[in-house]
């Protein structure tokens, strides 16, 4: 079974691969990344980390509110995509 992570405030520079090894330090990363603007293709400062259910609450309370590459990053579960 896997959890989704909502990860917010993220540098615009971030790639996915950079989330997969922040949080692979605190359990197994099934899949990351980050989200960014159709048009632009620049980065909307925040993504996403598939991580593995047992491992989910750990990445949460190790990483909510630590720096990463110079700010202060959110994490939590993520929410379901609500219905357009």
């Amino acid at each position: 079974m896997a959890r989704t992570l909502y990860v917010g405030n993220l540098p615009w520079a971030t790639k996915a691969e950079d989330l997969a090894d922040a949080f692979s330090a605190h359990g197994e990363v099934l899949s990351s990344r980050v989200i960014t603007d159709r048009e632009t293709g620049r980065s909307r400062g925040f993504g996403f980390v598939e991580v593995r259910d047992e491992d989910a609450d750990i990445m949460i309370a190790a990483m909510n509110g630590t720096e990463f590459n110079g700010r202060i990053i959110t994490v939590n579960e993520a929410k379901p995509r609500e219905e357009r």
